[in-house]
């Protein structure tokens, strides 16, 4: 049975939570799509052995939503420091997390590709990376924590400080992508994936994916709220 939770609608499909993100534009990062995309891991882990995020045709996420981002900084502080909250539950979600990158992921999108275990990119021409210094935003913390320890060693700094973007092909040999596919197989080959990682000892992938990036869930823990504390955005 479909579960439509804002912009996220869940359904279990033979062991897998399949989340599509969908909100009928641009796929922002909103209020509404954290809230719904924190329910959807809730049935996954209930009901589930795997999660697959899919994104709309096309766009996978914009980003966080502009229309909160520059409405203040304390809103925008609130909308980051939300949605840090569940791109760092979904680096550590316990079961497997792979995600149908459907075409663009920008800034806080290319943040959920990072976050997920295994990124599966549909050969489409999409942008794909964090772009946040040429928009006149920081990156926090946790984006800077994820690109390191998702991204390869020579990436950071032109992926990050140089808000460098990339082409599918190209995102596959940074880091952010594992493979790319036809767009028509996109999705079915997420699935797949999640539901072949879904086969595995349920234990023993989440104790591994905990000691994996327990070193970078502390970082960020330790250091998260006094970086949050001077966000801002530049007009």
């Amino acid at each position: 049975m479909a579960d439509a939770s804002g912009p996220v609608t869940t359904t279990i499909e033979d062991g897998v939570a399949v989340l599509r993100f969908d909100d009928g534009k641009a796929n922002v990062l909103s209020f509404a799509a954290i809230d719904s995309f924190g329910a959807a891991l809730d049935r996954a882990e209930a009901d589930a052995r795997a999660v697959c995020i899919i994104g709309r045709e096309g766009k996978l996420c914009a980003g966080f939503d502009l229309s909160v981002m520059n409405s203040g900084p304390d809103a925008a502080r609130d909308l980051v420091a939300r949605g840090g909250e569940l791109l760092m539950r979904i680096y550590q979600h316990p079961q497997p997390v792979v995600t149908a990158v459907t075409g663009h992921a920008l800034a806080a999108g290319a943040l959920l590709v990072l976050a997920s275990d295994v990124r599966i990119g549909a050969d489409v021409p999409a942008k794909i990376g964090l772009n946040e210094t040429s928009i006149g935003m920081p990156l926090p913390l946790f984006a800077i924590a994820l690109a390191e320890d998702r991204l390869a060693t020579a990436a950071v700094v032109p992926a990050t400080l140089g808000a460098q973007v990339y082409d599918p092909h190209g995102a596959t040999q940074v880091g952010y992508l594992d493979r790319v596919v036809p767009v028509d197989s996109v999705a079915g080959e997420a699935i797949a994936e999640a539901r072949r990682l879904g086969g595995y000892s349920s234990r023993a992938y989440a104790q591994t994916k905990e000691v994996l990036r327990a070193g970078t869930l502390q970082r960020v823990r330790e250091g998260g709220e006094a970086d949050l504390a001077r966000f801002t955005v530049e007009p």
